[in-house]
């Protein structure tokens, strides 16, 4: 989750700039930038560095850039790691224009090579670059209708602000999936990628849609439509505090995360799927057929959260390529002599890249011959440099301690990884893999639709948040999914939470199931929803309060049970990116029941970087 900012007006711009990155430090980030346009020079000069704020501006403190219109950024790496030159904002051969932007630009490779071949030089790694050089090859006098072409021509999702020295009072900003606001000033204007950056000089905003392209000078904003025709915004009053804006208005960080999971799970896909949905495309792996067969078994390490997203991908995998997975916790793997040989294939999943336990393990596989591979969201971290290949997931920084976002963001690479390798090895039908990757584009919209109606949970969180023991149940994956249902309301909440494979009640579980406890049962796996529902009558025959979790459409659970939340209908394969959300939620909420601290829950941190 990058962070944006823009200013035009008759102050210095650099102020404001490094001013408004300050605020959005609370995102993550690994580099900063500025570009500053002088008059006086009629040159833009950009600055920026690796790491933090403080560094950019111990780099500029002798020397701050001068000038009344600016952009400026904070990167989360993903296309190159983080470095200098990898730092927005990037500008074109000329260093005519500059640029920031968020997000992904999905067809940059192919933009790129268009471009070198047309003689431009490239200086970094990211996707982001071809832009500048994009609007210095369509830019004919006029800035706007050179933006236009630019977005034409560009795929993905995106929050970009556009600067050029010919017009050096305006700036021109657009959106696609990625937040952007305007913050209306007397005699300046702002933008920004989120509303803690401009909270301090104004209140006044227009909220940018997707689509919309807008034209900002110091005294006026003229918005448009991607054709041009004019849009007429309402002015948005700011009345939240400045640690709420900081929340984007949520009460906390978690509950901010758990509602930008639709961002990040399209973040993840981007780019990814086929455009007739025939196959996965992970070009950062370049496997071939041969690659893939030589693998005799798989490994998934991992810790807490990670290590629940592991034991899904460990059923992606086997059911979609069929080899053969084994999934470790990563403080036990080195210590049991794993038998590991060069074909195979060792995973490690850490959100951070830097779990200590996780990175030992990796280093162990190595060392035993293993090939690896990092599942990870940090570019330039510890893990992602120590494995042999890595996939990000694009979730943006999580600054709550309980995982939310990478949890669902993991689980998409694995999909897709499982897909990839299933298309190299050919067991899956064309037919069959076309429908898995069709519904899984829908993922995002489906996740939207499930976190909008939170009343249900809310009632059942106050209802039964002072009990000292919840259980879960499930069958199949959705017994994965309720292993980190219980995980999310045993550390923000305090309570005893335990989730157990719905077949193993009869061996010793159900001595526990007393009247009035409360049993969370996972019920979306058709080929054993009978199954499912015998366990269920089995705890609500012992008097349990049973709160059901199934898709839309299922007319038999609410037989069998107290309440029933309910998701959106998908492949079984998919439904855990959507079930696991009430259980964030449930533990969300129960935890504010109990008055407990949700960002910062006791005894934890967020990187684990000790045995």
């Amino acid at each position: 989750m990058c962070g944006i900012v823009g200013y035009v007006g008759d102050k210095q711009a650099a102020r404001f700039l490094i001013e408004g990155l300050t605020k959005l430090e609370y995102r993550g980030y690994d580099s900063a930038g500025i570009a500053v346009y002088n008059g006086e020079s009629d040159a833009i000069r950009v600055e920026k560095s690796v790491g933090r704020l403080a560094e950019l501006e111990k780099k500029i403190d002798s020397n701050v850039p001068v000038g009344c219109m600016g952009i400026g950024h904070t990167r989360w790496a993903t296309h190159g790691g983080p470095s200098d030159l990898n730092s927005h904002p990037h500008t074109d051969c000329t260093g005519d224009f500059a640029v920031v932007h968020n997000g992904i630009i999905e067809n940059y490779l192919a933009l790129k090579e268009e471009l070198i071949e047309a003689g431009h030089v490239f200086k970094s790694e990211t996707d982001t670059e071809v832009l500048p050089h994009l609007l210095e090859t369509y830019y004919e006098g006029d800035f706007e209708a050179a933006v236009r072409k630019v977005l034409r021509r560009i795929e993905g999702s995106y929050s970009i602000v556009f600067m050029s020295k010919a017009d050096p009072d305006t700036l021109i900003c657009t959106k696609q999936d990625n937040p952007l606001v305007i913050g209306l000033g007397e005699g300046e204007n702002f933008i920004a990628s989120d509303i803690p950056a401009i909270i301090a000089r104004t209140r006044r905003t227009y909220i940018i849609n997707d689509g919309e392209v807008a034209v900002v000078k110091k005294d006026s904003v003229w918005i448009t439509n991607r054709r041009g025709e004019p849009i007429t915004k309402k002015v948005f009053e700011v009345n939240w505090n400045a640690e709420a804006a900081e929340k984007g208005g949520y009460e906390h960080f978690m509950l901010k995360e758990i509602h930008e999971q639709p961002k990040a799970v399209r973040d993840t896909l981007s780019g990814r799927i086929a455009k007739d949905d025939s196959a996965v495309i992970l070009d950062e792996l370049k496997w071939t057929a041969e690659y893939v067969n030589s693998f005799s078994k798989v490994f998934i390490i991992a810790c807490g959260t990670a290590y629940h997203a592991g034991l899904v991908g460990k059923y992606y995998i086997e059911n979609l390529a069929r080899v053969p997975v084994e999934v470790d916790i990563a403080s036990e793997f080195r210590y049991r002599k794993p038998i590991i040989d060069d074909n195979t294939l060792t995973i490690v999943v850490s959100q951070s890249g830097e779990t200590i336990d996780t990175l030992a393990a990796l280093k162990e596989a190595k060392r035993l011959g293993s090939k690896t591979m990092a599942v990870t969201n940090v570019v330039g971290s510890s893990i992602a440099r120590e494995a042999d290949q890595v996939v990000y997931t694009w979730a943006g920084p999580e600054i709550a301690v309980a995982s939310t976002k990478a949890y669902t963001t993991q689980l998409i690479v694995m999909f897709l990884l499982g897909a990839y390798m299933a298309g190299l090895r050919g067991t899956v039908e064309d037919s069959r893999m076309r429908e898995l990757l069709g519904k899984l584009r829908n993922i995002p919209a489906q996740i939207s639709e499930t976190l909008e109606d939170v009343d249900p949970i809310k009632a059942f969180a106050q209802q039964y948040g002072y009990n000292d023991d919840v259980f879960f149940l499930g069958r199949a994956l959705d017994y994965h999914v309720a292993l980190e249902g219980s995980l999310k309301l045993k550390e923000i909440s305090y309570i005893h939470a335990e989730a157990y494979a719905a077949g193993e009640l009869k061996h010793g579980t159900l001595a526990l199931i007393t009247r009035g406890i409360p049993v969370v049962a996972l019920a979306t796996q058709r080929s054993v929803y009978e199954k499912t529902l015998s366990n269920i009558k089995e705890v609500k025959a012992r008097d349990a309060v049973v709160i059901g979790v199934a898709a839309k459409g299922d007319t038999e659970l609410h037989k069998y049970t107290d309440h029933v939340i309910f998701v959106p209908e998908t492949d079984e394969l998919l439904i855990p990116l959507l079930t696991v959300l009430p259980l964030q939620l449930l533990a969300y909420y129960t935890a504010l029941t109990r008055g407990c601290d949700v960002d910062k829950p006791r005894n934890l941190a967020k990187s684990v970087t000790v045995e």
